[in-house]
């Protein structure tokens, strides 16, 4: 093993530099690039090195992979037993959000992870390794309920998918078909009670099945995104009414079943209100969730939209896929105490920013941003976390005398953004004076 990393592995990574500014210069000048597959080295892909090449996409049809599959079904039993032991009974209805290029990484994971929790197993061509349909697992073998999963696709998941949107679709139309106790399918008692209120409603029976049925929703088409990033870049919101409503009007829109794009809020605030679990995997450790606004976009998005339409919040758990043979069941929090404490306080991560100048700056300042936004939306971040956060960033003279002199819009971002915490109750700093210290350094002079 060690003799083909040094013979193989090792040169690949070490060519990949090169063969990324070759590859980008040859695009520019109108020149052929090379192809190759897309996915993600730490998944173990080595295939995809050396990077550079013009990569293309993975064959739908071949997803979820087996071993997606597998892996899809370890968390999902992990997951249960967590929730089951820290909660007191098993998950009845969970939402989960999936993303287009974290499946294209995995083969799949997310997918298999939501038919594992809902009880059903895709079956696949043994040639070529495609689906070909899918299996209802009884529930003597589950040994659990079965779980009611609400999926919330990303945009390009939406665009890149549609088989996928139609194997939940259908398999779960095919669980909530079975007669099975409510104790064992909440699915199927859901959509029954749901298909029965739309008819009494004077909805067509045709239409009323679809509705009750529908269990994967996304943006309208063309639309991509969750709707909460102008809220809270511009400091426009108020309070949880104000980020449901944009979740909600981002992102309640039924695909699957006959259904492109349905506009249908009332169902989608229907299943999210009785939601007792948001789930959001990640599938490896090249970033972070305070890397990027779309984690607190659809993640938060739906922890505070199930907290406005449930009035109490639901468990979020941030699950770690990078180790496949190993899934770890986290809750969001203590993802978020995780990374601050393994990165965004690291004095050696500091270090390396400062050395970046103004861009490191910048970086800093969007993961302070970044944090707000999870304490805005799913009340994941703890007092001592923005106290870290804080002490490290503005308390060290040596740091904030490099934001001042280097960025100082980024300190002057940081400051507000600590200051909004404090303003808005998400966050009740040690000191009480810390809030006049952080308005004058918001409001100092540039120099």
């Amino acid at each position: 093993m060690l003799g083909d990393i040094a013979a193989n592995l090792a040169p690949n990574l070490d060519a990949c530099g090169e063969a990324e500014i070759g590859g980008l210069l040859s695009g520019l000048a109108g020149r052929f690039v090379a192809p190759g597959p897309s996915g993600a080295p730490s998944r173990g892909r080595p295939e995809v090195l050396p990077t550079g090449r013009n990569f293309y996409s993975v064959d739908a049809r071949a997803l979820p992979t087996q071993a997606a599959w597998a892996l899809g079904w370890k968390s999902a039993q992990l997951l249960v037993a967590r929730h089951a032991q820290e909660q007191g009974a098993y998950p009845r209805r969970m939402a989960l959000s999936a993303w287009g290029t974290a499946n294209m990484r995995t083969g799949g994971d997310d997918i298999a992870q939501a038919l594992a929790l809902v009880g059903v197993r895709p079956r696949w061509e043994p040639s070529t390794g495609r689906v070909v349909g899918f299996e209802i697992l009884p529930a003597s073998l589950l040994d659990r309920p079965r779980v009611d999963v609400t999926l919330r696709v990303s945009g390009f998941f939406r665009d890149a998918f549609a088989n996928l949107i139609d194997l939940v679709n259908s398999a779960a139309r095919a669980v909530a078909a079975l007669d099975e106790a409510a104790e064992i399918n909440p699915l199927a008692e859901r959509v029954t009670a749901d298909r029965a209120a739309l008819v009494a409603k004077g909805v067509p029976a045709a239409e009323a099945e679809r509705r009750a049925g529908a269990r994967v929703f996304g943006s309208r088409p063309g639309a991509y995104g969750a709707g909460l990033q102008t809220l809270i870049d511009e400091r426009t919101w108020k309070d949880d009414t104000d980020l449901a409503e944009a979740y909600l009007a981002w992102g309640s829109f039924a695909y699957g079943g006959g259904a492109e794009g349905a506009p249908d809020r009332e169902g989608f605030s229907a299943r999210l209100r009785d939601v007792e679990a948001v789930v959001q995997n990640q599938d490896n450790h090249e970033h972070d969730l305070l890397d990027s606004d779309d984690y607190y976009q659809f993640e938060g998005g739906l922890a505070a939209t199930v907290r406005h339409l449930a009035g109490a919040s639901p468990v979020v758990y941030h699950n770690d896929h990078s180790r496949p043979e190993r899934p770890q069941i986290r809750t969001l929090e203590e993802e978020i105490g995780r990374v601050v404490r393994a990165r965004v306080v690291n004095p050696t991560w500091i270090a390396a920013m400062m050395r970046h100048g103004y861009k490191g700056g910048f970086e800093m300042a969007a993961t302070v941003d970044y944090l707000f936004a999870f304490a805005a939306t799913a009340r994941a971040v703890k007092d001592h976390h923005f106290d870290a956060v804080y002490d490290a960033y503005l308390g060290d003279t040596a740091v904030r005398e490099f934001l001042s002199g280097r960025n100082p819009d980024a300190l002057r971002e940081i400051s507000e953004r600590l200051g909004e915490a404090i303003d808005r109750g998400l966050w009740t700093p040690r000191r009480n004076s810390l809030r006049t210290e952080l308005a004058d350094i918001a409001g100092s002079p540039r120099p």
